[in-house]
């Protein structure tokens, strides 16, 4: 009768990152600080986000003050900061095949996006969808 909303992911460890980074869907990482009024402002943005793309992509809180190295690995400088992480969907050219360019599966998730300050809704979508996520089905 009543269904459980997914939540995003609250991040403890940097480490724990490198688990999702491994099944290959796209990540939505939301730095955000406990006193930042922008970033209880942009909480109900995430959540809906990680409702609408549970089973698509990963979205996953930081919080900046309790995930030690989490700024420096990062480089925040702002908070709210919403970072992709995402493989690259370009496929290598021919002629950099035959040089043996590396398969784009094999290759390391990066920051596809970046944003700081509060960002609507459809902006971190669009984000996610550009670099792969799909929509979860109703």
């Amino acid at each position: 009768m009543f269904r459980r909303r997914p939540k995003p992911i609250n991040l403890e460890h940097l480490d724990d990152l490198e688990e999702m980074k491994a099944d290959g869907k796209p990540i939505l990482l939301d730095f955000w600080n406990m006193g930042c009024q922008a970033c209880r402002l942009m909480d109900g943005v995430v959540k809906e986000l990680a409702e609408e793309y549970h089973g698509g992509a990963h979205v996953v809180k930081v919080d900046v003050g309790a995930v030690p190295g989490a700024i420096q690995a990062y480089k925040i400088q702002a908070t709210p900061t919403f970072i992709v992480l995402a493989k690259s969907r370009k496929k290598p050219s021919k002629k950099a095949r035959q040089r043996g360019a590396p398969d784009p599966a094999d290759a390391p998730m990066t920051a596809r996006f970046r944003v700081s300050g509060m960002t609507r809704k459809d902006v971190l979508a669009g984000a996610l969808e550009s670099n792969g996520a799909r929509r979860a089905e109703r």
